[in-house]
């Protein structure tokens, strides 16, 4: 079945004088998903949703919107709207006046403002809050009027730049449910940016992590978290441990490595490192999350490793026990259960895991 595309990128680039901070990115949303792109600070996310939003232009590349050609549409004609970091509501407007002013400027009559208005508030759960102030709402509550600004204009493509960025943690956890939730009623294409792995991961059908202008990758949270297609990917999305090594053989899908230490461990070769031209000698680098590693009596065919605790930190739901081994900091993850009991500072300690679990990549240090 034919799948509706809202947004198809191909190959945009955008040069600020030597500067490349969008390097030929390709991209498509299917209508009603909820994609983000994830990457640090300067990695050319806010200008890449800037271009589609028409504050800027690419130096070149198409951008089409439901088919459409957007590189010389202003942004005040193109089918998108776009909710800031700082929400920019109006402080001297009541909330129903600050959600139709998009309205007003359509020139839609006011009964019919009325109705959509009543309609959005509802829907964002802020029915009865018309004739309140911004400065009257909690910062939850400003958002969502942000949110109904936009909504309201009926928008092919809502685009968020980091909208969580200034609230609290608390507030950006409920915030997170609430987005996802409202952008599965509405059904409208979000185009979410941000550098907070929890955010991207929470809410998105699909993610793009960005790095210097590019797209490193576009899968799925859990493949991305599962299968890493690159050692920055593997380091940027959740938590991991890295070592280090040579590769001593490859056997199928897995990697032998020795580590710093002349230890041998073993990995799945990831992704396309599968059929890469690694060879014997070369450098790479282990990935194994924290939630993969077992300390004590390891099970048939686990690789194991020695290391040395550092700390124990209490962590809520678990505690973090802080390593070093093979010349490598790391950590472990332990379950509150009581079925591991935390080990001293300074003692110790074997480090167990299922080679299927870890990732081994060509080392880009190398």
């Amino acid at each position: 079945m034919a799948v509706d595309i809202d947004l198809h990128c191909q190959n945009l680039v955008r040069r600020f004088g030597s500067h490349t901070a969008v390097n030929r990115v390709s991209l498509e949303i299917p209508a009603g998903s909820f994609f983000s792109i994830l990457g640090p600070s300067g990695c050319g996310k806010t200008t890449l949703l800037r271009l589609l939003a028409g504050f800027d232009r690419p130096d070149s590349g198409d951008i089409m919107i439901r088919g459409r050609r957007m590189n010389d549409v202003p942004p005040n004609h193109r089918p998108v709207n776009m909710v800031f970091q700082h929400l920019a509501l109006f402080p001297t407007m009541s909330v129903g006046d600050n959600i139709a002013y998009g309205l007003k400027r359509r020139k839609v009559a006011a009964a019919e403002r009325r109705r959509r208005i009543a309609e959005v508030l509802e829907q964002v759960g802020l029915a009865g809050m018309e004739t309140r102030f911004p400065q009257q709402l909690s910062g939850g509550q400003r958002q969502r009027v942000a949110l109904a600004r936009c909504l309201v204009l009926k928008p092919t493509l809502l685009l968020l730049d980091e909208p969580l960025g200034a609230l609290d943690l608390k507030l950006r956890d409920q915030m997170k449910v609430e987005l996802k939730n409202l952008q599965k009623a509405f059904g409208t294409t979000f185009v979410y940016i941000t550098h907070d792995q929890s955010e991207a991961l929470v809410m998105s059908d699909r993610v793009a992590v960005m790095r210097d202008g590019c797209f490193d990758q576009v899968a799925s949270p859990e493949a991305l978290y599962r299968e890493p297609a690159t050692p920055f990917v593997a380091s940027f999305v959740g938590d991991n441990n890295r070592f280090g090594g040579t590769l001593l053989a490859k056997e199928g899908e897995l990697a032998q490595v020795a580590l710093a230490n002349g230890h041998t461990v073993s990995g799945r070769l990831a992704g396309s490192s599968q059929h890469s031209p690694l060879t014997t000698g070369d450098r790479v680098d282990l990935f194994i999350r924290p939630e993969s590693l077992m300390l004590g009596t390891p099970a048939k065919g686990h690789c194991t490793l020695t290391a040395q605790v550092r700390t124990t930190l209490f962590d809520g739901a678990n505690s973090r026990v802080e390593v070093e081994a093979a010349g490598e900091r790391g950590y472990v993850r332990l379950p509150q259960d009581g079925s591991v009991s935390a080990p001293q500072e300074g003692s110790s300690v074997t480090l167990a895991w299922d080679p299927q679990l870890a990732r081994v990549f060509a080392s880009e240090a190398s």
